[in-house]
């Protein structure tokens, strides 16, 4: 005779776990949530009707994929976090240090005093000038866009390192603050606009969303660590 009781009982206990895990899915559940509703099928199933082997079998892979999901789960959750521990370690060795960046804007700063003790600026730059050049001409502009300093640049190829002292060209020291800068090469008989990489000083890392680095600088900026084309 089929026990009724029984399969009442055990529709009650499924129905009070199906009500615990409803908002879930088979591969969200826990390994306990898993294995106590298995356990509680074998306890309450129809004696006249045992629970298949197969599908018995099948309960067991579902479970041990379960589990394997977890641990998996676990363990890219293991490694992500290595892997942004690992990048902050190495974005926060960029602090204090300075790095080029494909922009025109400058950043005059206090770089020390001389030997009487006075406040020395500077402001760094890089100008590539591009393979075949015979020198060129390096732009200071302050905010309203106008020429306050240039420089001639050396006769050669390549990426060519400037630095300005905040003197304009009538021999005036400006105050610290942003400047644009521009360059231009010569190329035979030809003038062309270069490439200006301004320089800064990382002053602090942060990593967001995606593990993506931002470097905080000392001018106020913030940009994606990609963007450095050179460190120092």
């Amino acid at each position: 005779m089929l026990n009724t009781s029984s399969i009442d009982n055990f529709s009650a206990v499924t129905a009070s776990r199906s009500s615990e895990t409803s908002a879930k899915g088979v591969e969200d559940m826990g390994s306990q949530d898993f294995l106590a509703l298995m356990i509680a099928q074998m306890e309450n199933q129809d004696p006249t009707q045992p629970m298949d082997q197969l599908a018995f079998m099948s309960q067991l892979a579902q479970f041990g994929t379960v589990s394997g999901v977890q641990e998996l789960n676990g363990a890219m959750a293991e490694l992500a976090s290595s892997l942004t521990g690992s990048q902050a370690i190495q974005a926060s060795s960029l602090i204090g240090r300075s790095i080029a960046t494909e922009s025109n804007t400058g950043h005059l700063a206090v770089a020390g005093n001389d030997a009487d003790g006075n406040t020395v600026l500077a402001m760094r730059a890089s100008v590539d000038v591009g393979p075949g050049a015979a020198g060129g001409r390096f732009y200071v502009h302050n905010v309203q866009g106008d020429i306050v300093f240039s420089g001639e640049l050396p006769p050669r190829s390549g990426v060519i390192p400037v630095v300005w002292d905040g003197v304009d060209s009538e021999g005036n020291q400006l105050p610290p603050g942003q400047y644009q800068i521009s360059a231009e090469s010569n190329i035979g008989n030809t003038t062309r606009t270069a490439r200006v990489f301004g320089h800064d000083q990382v002053v602090s890392v942060a990593i967001g969303a995606g593990n993506a680095i931002t470097l905080n600088l000392a001018s106020g900026r913030s940009i994606d660590a990609s963007d450095a084309r050179e460190i120092f």
